[in-house]
């Protein structure tokens, strides 16, 4: 598929009844390994994950070497990939030209409660760049409405939550990331203030299941770095049980 029609097929799967649920990867084996499966509709990268893959802290891996991985992960695999791309890097818009580039068809672009103005701006600026690119880009626009969010009231965030989702997709992103620990009352709020199969959650422990926010009305659901982290668990327990005297187990599928 070309990226236009890789764009749409994604952003019709946030409006799809069923909830997406997108396993987040970070380099080009891990897209592979995840991608091989049938229920793989489509991929996300976690941002996290390619940051620590790289030595860095979560949120300053430099643009240019994210955008290098993010390709390379489109480029290995036939479905639609949708990308972290941090705060876009001070220039929105310039980000989601890059991304769209090398064969991205969506983003997550996190606002961390810069001013609300500021932060429209860019959802505006990357909704603009993508249709002068002529691809309908699926732009899972991020507030930090809970997780940066201090002491204040759940109310507030949940306030601040619907004030900003509403902008943004009035701005034209197809979907608003809240992440956080989302209950049941919470969820149920921001759906009915931002809009039915507008909101997009995170998998972490504490949240619902997927089953659950998709009878809420959510749109998608990602999982951040955790499958990163479940895999370097395995290698760190398969590193214990050799420095034991073990041995590699028989019968691994051939998946790098």
């Amino acid at each position: 598929m070309t990226t236009a029609a890789k764009a749409q097929t994604l952003v019709g799967l946030y409006d799809a009844p069923e909830i997406l649920r997108v396993v987040n990867v970070w380099d080009v084996v891990s897209a592979r390994a995840v991608a091989a499966l049938p229920e793989t509709k489509a991929l996300a990268t976690a941002g996290h994950g390619i940051a620590a893959s790289f030595g860095y802290d979560d949120g300053v891996t430099p643009r240019d070497l994210m955008i290098d991985m993010v390709g390379r992960i489109a480029a290995a695999v036939q479905v639609p990939v949708t990308a972290d791309l941090d705060d876009g890097y001070d220039d929105a818009g310039e980000t989601t030209r890059l991304a769209i580039g090398v064969g991205v068809v969506g983003a997550n672009v996190e606002d961390r409660l810069k001013p609300f103005d500021e932060s429209v701006a860019a959802v505006e600026a990357i909704v603009k760049a993508a249709e002068a690119e002529g691809v309908p880009f699926a732009l899972n626009a991020r507030t930090d409405a809970f997780v940066r969010a201090g002491a204040r009231p759940v109310q507030e965030s949940i306030a601040d939550a619907i004030q900003r989702g509403r902008a943004y997709i009035e701005a034209g992103a197809t979907a608003v990331f809240v992440p956080g620990i989302l209950d049941a009352n919470v969820t149920r709020q921001l759906v009915e203030g931002i809009g039915e199969r507008k909101v997009s959650v995170i998998g972490i422990p504490g949240a619902l299941a997927a089953s659950e926010y998709e009878k809420l009305g959510v749109a998608r659901i990602s999982y951040g770095p955790l499958p990163q982290r479940v895999a370097l668990t395995a290698l760190q327990e398969l590193a214990v049980s050799l420095y034991g005297g073990g041995v590699v187990p028989s019968g691994l599928p051939a998946l790098n």
